[in-house]
């Protein structure tokens, strides 16, 4: 019997560049499997994002719709993530979320909402899963933000000297200075740190974002 999650409420967005890794998205699944903290996991858009500007550099369509099929292309990720393995279930809103951990399940988050123009979020390439998960913390109130990378965080402090270094996207820096809580980047070398972070938020583990 899975019992309801019950510790701070944390988003880790897992970036899309991990798709085809299959070893760390096993990884990261047991971490999530274990902890008694309420994960919400905010996909990259991976592959099926890069068709998306693949076909928009081909065919010259507008930003806006790009837009609109990266968004699905995170929605394609979460589906692969919920099937593959079993503690995490797809969620679109709050209700989903809070149903999620009272079950004792791990909620990946689908962009639906965004889909139909909720949310505010402006449109371009500028504003990516790193600044989408920055607009879920704030929208749950989360005790952490984790940004889970397939690339070690450089030498750098804080959100602008991350995005200008391009490991986040250029609108990052105004989501995350909305957020109160504590943000981390994690590596390849600080992925096993996850329960770790996952159970106090606020612990100096992978690269300090904000906090």
């Amino acid at each position: 019997m899975a019992w309801p999650r019950t510790g701070q409420l944390v988003v880790v967005k897992i970036g899309g560049s991990l798709a085809d890794d299959r070893a760390t998205l096993d990884t990261l699944a047991d971490a999530f499997a274990t902890t008694s903290a309420r994960v919400v996991i905010v996909p990259g858009g991976g592959l099926f994002a890069d068709a998306v500007r693949a076909v928009q550099a081909s065919l010259g369509y507008s930003d806006r719709l790009a837009h609109v099929q990266a968004l699905a292309a995170m929605n394609l990720f979460a589906e692969v993530l919920a099937d593959l393995y079993k503690p995490l279930v797809l969620a679109a809103t709050r209700s989903d979320v809070d149903a999620a951990h009272a079950a004792g399940r791990v909620p990946v988050f689908r962009m639906d909402r965004l889909l139909t123009g909720g949310g505010g979020i402006p449109v371009g390439w500028h504003v990516t899963s790193d600044s989408l998960a920055a607009w879920l913390a704030f929208e749950l109130s989360a005790a952490g933000l984790i940004l889970v990378k397939s690339t070690d965080g450089p030498n750098l402090s804080g959100a602008a000297a991350l995005s200008a270094d391009g490991l986040v996207d250029s609108a990052f820096p105004t989501f995350a200075a909305r957020l109160t809580c504590p943000i981390r980047l994690l590596g390849p070398s600080t992925h096993p740190r996850l329960p770790d972070l996952l159970a106090a938020p606020a612990s100096r583990i992978g690269t300090s974002v904000t906090g």
